[in-house]
């Protein structure tokens, strides 16, 4: 039996207590005293509870005791069996010595690792099997100071935190009285190394969200992780559309299950074909898994979806539907539970209206709709980023403490950035490259020439002043005729006459039947 007894802090009465136990020669076997909080604890392991009623009322009746009651476990006894079983299940090998290096204690592994039983080890000298480190001669030293080293254990390489053991004497000077060893194989550093990196790239903690746009679309897209249905990603190219995809599925319950990528507008479509549905055996050829066989259970990420052909978008489309496909040259169904996750740079309506996607296909891939602004609708996000990306580039080249001049810093503030956060990166990745200083400035980035007052200049603009402004012209009319279906309503909209916009929906196809409305 235990007994918790609770009293107060004053000199004298543990002795009263336990006086009361020698009376009635009571064997007890442990005692702790928790001073700070005034408890006794008595462990007495042949005491019955009739025993105890009889003096119970003698303990109550000591002078600052307020309560006397059992307890399932000393104190004591919860700290030595919490240390040991932190000890026995320690995912790595671990070693106590005393202060001549000799073992004290190895946990279940270490010992695995040794081949023998814990107790033909204590008492025999660590330095046997631990080569490359002299603990006997560290141990002996003036200064005993927390070393890591690389070490030899049992000949396989290990890197080892060696760390004194010290308690303090009556004066509270710290006297050493051995030493502990955490070993670390190459294996497990390089799965916690892999985790901590897993753990930045897969989260939207990776993901800048300084302006409140940002901050917006990581909130819903948090909130969407958690469904199941098809998800369609919106921005331009570079903002980021396949971070944030990453992002929704590693958040997901199908974390676990692979992520697979299809870039719609980078194959032919009979490669893409294969590439998605794979291809069944012909001959001594063996059959080919898709992408769609490889990601069962997780998540297909469909890029630039918009670029997908026709005769591709019908066979999505039933996978959708179905769940069901067969591979390209075979005739069995194949049933897979993906998740769709599409992104694109395009007006996908539009190419509703003109005949360019198929609209049963649009609203199957639009379930969730989240559209990611430009970086220059973004521009709190813009210098966080940068900072971010040159840190990063500094430290895979060994460039530390690199810095931006203040002029580089207000022209990449309010630089356009028309490739998004993907050219930031390249541009700033680039000047840490050649960087021969620590100061990056605005000479050092490679750009269109641009200015505040007059914009910048593509060098890889193609064709017309009269065609961009023709594009530039039907996108607008396109956009604003579902709202403004009446040519007079439009023409007001647009202070132009009501001929002169009848001319231009002529001229672009707009009408009923080619814009959705």
């Amino acid at each position: 039996m235990r007994l918790e007894i609770v009293c107060e802090d004053r000199v004298g009465i543990a002795q009263q207590v336990l006086g009361v136990f020698v009376e009635h020669k009571i064997n007890i076997k442990g005692i702790d005293a928790v001073t700070e909080t005034g408890h006794i604890f008595v462990h007495i392991p042949d005491l019955d509870f009739s025993e105890l009623q009889s003096f119970m009322p003698q303990l109550r009746l000591i002078e600052g005791v307020e309560d006397v009651k059992t307890t399932p476990f000393m104190p004591s006894e919860r700290e030595r069996n919490e240390l040991a079983t932190l000890i026995k299940t320690f995912p790595d090998p671990f070693i106590s010595v005393d202060t001549r290096g000799n073992i004290r204690g190895v946990n279940d592994i270490g010992c695995s690792i040794l081949g023998e039983h814990i107790k033909e080890l204590v008492g025999e000298p660590a330095g046997q099997w631990i080569k490359g480190f002299n603990i006997t001669r560290w141990l002996e030293g003036d200064d005993i100071l927390a070393q890591t080293r690389r070490i030899k254990f049992k000949e396989e390489d290990f890197v080892a935190d060696i760390l004194p053991i010290n308690v303090s004497d009556e004066e509270g000077n710290p006297v050493n009285a051995g030493a502990v060893l955490i070993l670390k194989s190459e294996a497990r550093l390089g799965q916690q190394i892999s985790a901590f990196k897993q753990n930045n790239e897969n989260t939207f903690s990776g993901i800048q969200t300084a302006s409140s746009a940002m901050k917006k679309v990581v909130r819903e897209a948090k909130r969407m992780a958690l469904l199941d249905s098809s998800m369609l990603v919106i921005g331009e190219t570079g903002v980021g559309k396949e971070l944030i995809a990453k992002a929704c599925h590693d958040a997901s319950d199908r974390a676990e299950h692979p992520f697979m990528t299809l870039n719609c507008a980078s194959l032919p479509d009979d490669v893409a074909e294969s590439e998605l549905f794979g291809t069944g055996a012909q001959g001594s050829k063996p059959a080919k898994r898709g992408l769609f066989e490889s990601a069962d259970g997780g998540t297909i990420f469909l890029d630039e979806v918009g670029e997908m052909s026709s005769k591709l978008q019908i066979k999505l489309l039933r996978v959708i539907q179905d769940g069901s496909f067969r591979r390209v040259d075979d005739e069995q169904e194949i049933k897979v539970n993906v998740r769709f996750i599409s992104s694109t740079n395009k007006d996908l309506l539009n190419l509703v209206s003109t005949g360019e996607f198929r609209e049963d296909l649009y609203y199957r891939l639009n379930v969730l709709g989240l559209n990611i602004p430009s970086l220059r609708e973004r521009r709190p996000d813009i210098l966080p980023l940068a900072e971010h990306f040159i840190t990063k580039a500094g430290q895979v080249i060994g460039k530390y403490n690199l810095t931006m001049t203040d002029d580089c810093r207000d022209f990449i503030e309010h630089y356009p950035w028309p490739g998004n956060v993907r050219q930031l990166e390249n541009v700033l990745i680039r000047a840490v490259s050649l960087l021969e200083g620590t100061s990056i400035e605005t000479s050092h980035l490679q750009l269109p020439s641009y200015t505040r007052e007059h914009g910048y200049l593509e060098q890889e603009f193609e064709g017309t002043l009269d065609g961009a402004v023709k594009k530039f012209e039907a996108d607008l009319l396109r956009k604003l005729y579902p709202a403004y279906p009446s040519t007079r309503q439009l023409a007001k909209k647009l202070g132009l006459s009501h001929t002169a916009i009848a001319n231009k929906l002529r001229e672009y196809d707009i009408n009923k039947k080619t814009v959705k409305i």
